[in-house]
């Protein structure tokens, strides 16, 4: 479809002789929060590992702006505004919440850019501006979640690939990263790719739910009919 961020066509992927991801296809417009939904082993990790660079794909190709990622290395997909925030964020305990931030923009040429983007993050987090000294090991697992995000934020990306952002926080941190999301994507134009085992939190903010059931898209579809739609909820999401 003209007009996707985000296009992955045919995509297989796996880890040595173990496929993982058979024949994905997924198309993600620009401004949109998709979530990416399913049980434990689905490929919901693996999808967005291969999507970043960090897996080379088998099969099939991944195209950004209509333009093919096969062979770009990890720093140039960077470059060209895709940021990854893994499942268990990544977050470097021994150094400073700042020297954390900063490293998400070591890339950026326009080093006034980079302050004022260092600016937004902590006027979006608060709680990381009164703790810019603290060491990442000092954050509570919420403090952590928004260090990590805000990394990513920093290096303004145009495609953020998110893993598991709920996971092990509280439910009312859960409504506040989710909130955040939608914020994002509505006052910047931010593209999200979320995968999310608390389905009702991803759907309530997603435009986009993509079931994935044993490494295969087994069903795309606005989020809306999937929260809305009892069969398929039933069906595909088991509630």
């Amino acid at each position: 479809m003209a007009g996707d961020l985000l296009t992955a066509e045919a995509l297989a992927a796996g880890y040595g002789p173990v496929p993982v991801l058979h024949d994905v296809d997924l198309r993600v417009p620009p401004g949109t929060i998709a979530a990416v939904i399913g049980a434990n082993g689905a490929g919901k990790t693996t999808l967005l590992r291969t999507l970043s660079g960090m897996l080379r794909p088998t099969a099939g190709r991944i195209l950004l702006d209509g333009r093919d990622l096969r062979g770009t290395p990890v720093e140039q997909l960077v470059r060209r505004g895709v940021a990854h925030v893994p499942e268990g964020r990544g977050v470097i305990g021994e150094l400073t919440v700042e020297e954390n931030l900063r490293l998400g923009a070591l890339w950026r040429r326009d080093r006034s850019d980079a302050a004022r983007a260092l600016d937004e993050v902590y006027q979006l987090f608060e709680p990381l501006a009164s703790r810019r000294r603290h060491l990442g090991h000092q954050l509570s697992g919420g403090e952590r979640q928004m260090l990590a995000l805000g990394r990513a934020l920093v290096g303004r990306p145009r495609l953020l690939l998110l893993d598991e952002p709920s996971l092990g926080l509280a439910p009312r941190v859960v409504a506040q990263t989710m909130a955040l999301l939608r914020q994002l994507r509505d006052d910047t134009g931010l593209t999200v790719l979320l995968v999310e085992q608390n389905v009702r939190s991803a759907l309530a903010v997603a435009d986009q739910g993509i079931v994935m059931s044993l490494g295969r898209v087994a069903l795309a579809a606005p989020a809306a009919r999937l929260r809305d739609d009892a069969d398929l909820r039933h069906a595909y999401l088991g509630f």
